[in-house]
Parts: C-alpha cells; sequence; structure tokens
C-alpha cells in the first residue's frame, strides 16, 4: 500500500504486519490490524502491507518478532509491537505539518463505543436460549448510547448567533467530518458485529438507530475503513467456532 509522496520530508521506512486470511495471502479478520491499517492510510504515509499466515509462519518472521502475533510494525527498520504503543507512536512521530494529527477532539468520541466490543462477544457466546434476550438488550443499549452521541450536535456545529436551532448531528464520523483514532478503533469492530452477529444470531443493527446508520454508510464510502475491511467469510469463519449454539 503506498500513498502520496511529501517531498517536505524524508519519508520513513515503513511495513505493517498485519493477519492473513483463510487463503494465507489476503487479509484476515483482525480489529486491531485493520485499526493501524487505517492509521497508515490516513496519516498520508507511504509504507507496506505484508500479510502473515498464522498456520506457516515463516522463518525470517519468527526471526523478527519471535513470538509476537500480527499487528506489528518495523519503521525505519526497528521493530514496534502492542497496536496501543505503535498508535500512539505513529501519532506522535508523524505530526502536523507534514502528516495530519488525527487525535479526536472530544474525550467522549473515544469513551462513547468502548463496551460495544465486550457486549456483542457476550452476547454471541451465550448458549442458554433464556439469556439470550438479555445479553441482547445490553449490546442495543451501547448501540443506543452510541446513536444519541452521533445524533448530539457538537459544539462547533452549534452557531450561538444562529435563530435555528440544531438538533440532530449532520456530522459524518464520532468526532466530525474527518476520521479520527476514534473511528480506526471503532468501525473495525462495528463491521466485525454487522457481520458475525446477522450470521449467527439473525441480529440487525435497527433501522430507527438513524446515526449509528448515517455514521456507517459514512465509512464504507471512505476507502480507508471499506478498503481495508475483512471478507466477509473471514468474519464468518473466525466465529464460526466462536458463536455458541443456543440450546
Amino acid at each position: 500500500m503506498e500513498s502520496r509522496q511529501h517531498s517536505t520530508t524524508k519519508e520513513p521506512e515503513i511495513e505493517l504486519f498485519v493477519k492473513a486470511g483463510l487463503d494465507g495471502e489476503n487479509i484476515g479478520n483482525c480489529p486491531f490490524c485493520q485499526r493501524l491499517f487505517m492509521v497508515l492510510w490516513l496519516k498520508g504515509v507511504k509504507f507496506n502491507v505484508t500479510t502473515v499466515d498464522m498456520t506457516r509462519k515463516p522463518e525470517e518472521l519468527k526471526d523478527l518478532a519471535p513470538g509476537t502475533n500480527p499487528p506489528f510494525l518495523l519503521f525505519n527498520k526497528e521493530l514496534k509491537t502492542d497496536f496501543i504503543k505503535i498508535e500512539e507512536f505513529l501519532e506522535q512521530t508523524l505530526g502536523p505539518p507534514t502528516y495530519p494529527h488525527l487525535s479526536p477532539k472530544y474525550k467522549e468520541s473515544f469513551d462513547v463505543g468502548s463496551d460495544i466490543f465486550a457486549k456483542f462477544s457476550a452476547y454471541i457466546k451465550n448458549p442458554r436460549k433464556e439469556a439470550n434476550i438479555n445479553f441482547e438488550k445490553a449490546l442495543l443499549r451501547e448501540f443506543h448510547r452510541l446513536d444519541v452521541y452521533l445524533n448530539t450536535p457538537l459544539p462547533e456545529e452549534i452557531d450561538q448567533d444562529s435563530v435555528e436551532d440544531i438538533t440532530v448531528s449532520k456530522r459524518k464520523f464520532l468526532d466530525g467530518d474527518h476520521l479520527t483514532l476514534a473511528d480506526c478503533n471503532l468501525l473495525p469492530k462495528l463491521h466485525i458485529i454487522k457481520i458475525a452477529a446477522k450470521k449467527y444470531r439473525d441480529f440487525e443493527i435497527p433501522e430507527d438507530m438513524t446515526g449509528v446508520w448515517r455514521y456507517l454508510n459514512n465509512a464504507y464510502a471512505c476507502d480507508e475503513f471499506n478498503h481495508t475491511c475483512p471478507a466477509d467469510e473471514e468474519i464468518v469463519h473466525t466465529y464460526a467456532s466462536v458463536a455458541r449454539k443456543m440450546t
């Protein structure tokens, strides 16, 4: 993956290692890999992506990052592990004026979806039919919280001098009209939930959650998200052994 060249500074040499899919070559299901893939793409830096087949990890990668699973990064030939530390490093190292800052302006943009994946995991792993409704309600509560946040105007959307009150936000993403680190964290998880919960629990995000659907539709229109998503079958395969059959 290569993006635009910056002539004002020497480009760092970057290689991102991500989990390979079922064919051993394409991108596999890993929200943390996709998170870093999105960050690098949004930074506009030149970088390469290498998929790692976890069933037969090449010898050179065993030597490069022994005991480490993707994602990991080589930055000017220096190994970086732990996706959170990698993200922090990239945000600090690749900054203005050459590269954009991606940190969200509002803390709640990071916080609002923090429990949604845990609630999904509990929901899809539950094998007891009588408990299913409670797990589903817990997941829906997190989606409702996200929907309310996305539909609530941010301070910059409200014009204090305007006579017209803005009651519903029109922004594209969590923190405004540009993707931020908060989106890189949440969107890969929402994509997994959308595919796996439908397949194994016949769950769909309610149509009346207009904020969530506006958010997802805007995200799928962005190459940085859409082109870094794993194929649906990768997600279905991952959760085939995770989703418990209800009895």
